[in-house]
């Protein structure tokens, strides 16, 4: 398995963040290529699924994730996708979505990835790809949790 974690500040309080976790948002995060379409997002709740396919030009794949964990704290809201149908590239997938409270206006989203690659020699070439995939993010958090955005 290996790890990405990229921490993004905002400055928006963190239950609004929280309810800013939309299918609309998920959408947003995708950069241009490859292009996905939702086809399910029942939410960020133990037990929903989010399911994407993905348009790769030679193929399209299915991707479903169940949510298996969440919570919230005074301080923290989280939950976690776990692959259950996953493209042919990835054996495992793990994301938790960490929103955590930094102070009455400010909140930093923590993306915390565990993955492996169908292949062992496949894991470190996936580094990569899935890092920039989720530093794409970054900019789009900070627009949309802008302090002027209520």
């Amino acid at each position: 398995m290996m790890h990405i974690t990229l921490s993004t500040q905002v400055d928006q309080h963190y239950l609004k963040v929280k309810e800013g976790f939309s299918s609309e948002l998920l959408l947003k995060l995708n950069p241009p290529f490859p292009t996905v379409r939702l086809t399910r997002f029942d939410g960020s709740e133990v037990g929903d699924l989010v399911s994407l396919e993905i348009n790769m030009l030679i193929a399209k794949v299915n991707w479903t994730s169940k949510i298996t964990n969440s919570a919230i704290t005074a301080e923290e809201y989280y939950f976690v996708d776990e692959g259950v149908s996953l493209p042919f590239f990835l054996r495992k997938w793990k994301h938790k979505h960490r929103i955590i409270r930094q102070g009455d206006e400010q909140t930093v989203i923590r993306d915390e990835i565990s993955f492996s690659g169908r292949f062992s020699l496949l894991t470190p070439i996936l580094y990569p790809v899935l890092y920039f995939q989720f530093l794409y993010r970054k900019p789009i958090y900070r627009k949309v949790f802008a302090k002027e955005n209520p």
